[in-house]
């Protein structure tokens, strides 16, 4: 089950007592795929925080190290996501005057569309991409820009490490921990902020090569094999615990486990 927010007012009591209290009392294990993530669960749902293991997200099929030459002209810069959370306005403002080509992934709203009409900033736009022509943005990309003000992981963080981009991000959890040292940390609230990483990530060549070898580095963390066998592990315990009870030791709960992404 993939749950992408948490419900917190009070008419939502019911939601979360059906997707996440009862299903958390029934399950032996929960897996979820960041510590934030389990901060969230543990916040909303009544269950021991041992009970909850973190695994997080894989990179993706297709996603491997493709070098590119960073222009001597102007780069692009490859934004991925349009909702309210992807920060795409402050982006926009961001770069109002920079130099550069904005690459948006996702459907725009009309204040998007009023805000880069106001706003100078060339751009293209693609939506309802296939996975084979998200990889084929990232390959076209110098820059990825990911200034999120909420995520559960962030999955746009791999794919550039892995591609081998420069990577701009949030200073926010779970973003910088995803990220390691392979990305420039801004605050995704300060408009400065994120325009003052986009340019040093274009200016300074030194710095934009460290990004780029720690992205590759961070990237190996979440290969699909490591992370299937954290998953393997799981199971592994599960299956011991379920022989302990039948031979009349104790277990620690009943179920299967339950993952929650975002």
């Amino acid at each position: 089950r993939d749950l992408h927010s948490f419900p917190t007012r009070r008419s939502s009591d019911l939601y979360r007592r059906i997707w996440l209290e009862w299903p958390a009392r029934r399950c032996a294990l929960i897996t979820v795929v960041s510590a934030k993530t389990k901060a969230e669960l543990l916040r909303h749902a009544s269950v021991p925080s041992d009970k909850v293991v973190v695994v997080p997200n894989p990179v993706p099929p297709g996603f491997g190290y493709r070098p590119r030459p960073f222009p001597t002209g102007r780069p692009r810069i490859l934004q991925v996501g349009t909702a309210d959370n992807k920060n795409l306005e402050r982006v926009i403002r961001a770069l109002e005057g920079v130099d550069c080509e904005l690459d948006i992934v996702g459907p725009l709203s009309a204040g998007h569309e009023l805000l880069l009409a106001n706003c100078p900033v060339p751009f293209r736009n693609a939506t309802s991409l296939t996975d084979q022509e998200l990889v084929g943005r990232y390959e076209d990309s110098d820059i990825v820009i990911f200034a999120s003000t909420y995520e559960g992981f962030g999955m746009p963080i791999l794919e550039a490490q892995a591609i081998g981009r420069p990577l701009v991000t949030s200073d926010l959890s779970p973003m910088r921990e995803v990220a390691g040292r392979g990305a420039c940390l801004v605050d995704p609230y300060d408009i400065e902020s994120i325009r003052a990483g986009v340019l040093r990530t274009i200016h300074d060549a030194r710095y934009r090569r460290e990004l780029v070898a720690y992205g590759l580095t961070n990237a190996h963390r979440f290969a699909a094999a490591d992370i299937a066998a954290q998953y393997g592990r799981i199971y592994e315990r599960l299956a011991t615990q379920k022989v302990e009870r039948a031979h009349g030791h104790p277990g620690t709960g009943v179920g299967s486990p339950t993952g929650l992404a975002n």
